[in-house]
């Protein structure tokens, strides 16, 4: 079974960036969507990005569009999300995520069903 674990989080100021990082134990043929995903308190868990492997599309909440990138390194079966020009409303616990669909992009609900998850790292931007 894929484990996740993320790194990278902390505490930066508004305008800021961070790179996040999710490594994951092993490759699987079965999964073939990576993303992240974020909570913030009182709020419900909310898709950012994703990316399909082996085609390198990606999809964006709108609230990230144009500040934040998804990539992944295949050899070192490690996914990033940069993150610039930080805001406060992206103050949450980011979580990595590993999943499938049957189609050319990774929607953060269904059809792509996601089934790992990581433990999750704190970004915190203040004002």
């Amino acid at each position: 079974e894929v484990q996740l674990a993320e790194s990278g989080g902390g505490s930066v100021q508004a305008g800021g960036s961070l790179r996040l990082s999710c490594t994951a134990s092993e490759y699987s043929n079965d999964l073939n969507c990576m993303g992240w995903f974020r909570q913030a308190p009182g709020k419900e868990r909310e898709g950012v990005a994703s990316i399909r492997s082996g085609r390198g599309e990606t999809v964006f909440s709108d609230s990230v569009k144009g500040r934040f990138t998804i990539s992944q390194d295949n050899v070192r079966n490690t996914l990033y999300l940069s993150m610039e020009n930080l805001e406060p409303e992206d103050t949450a616990m980011y979580y990595c995520a590993a999943g499938l669909t049957y189609r050319s992009t990774c929607t953060f609900g269904p059809p792509a069903t996601w089934f790992r998850w990581g433990q999750g790292t704190q970004v915190t931007v203040s004002s």
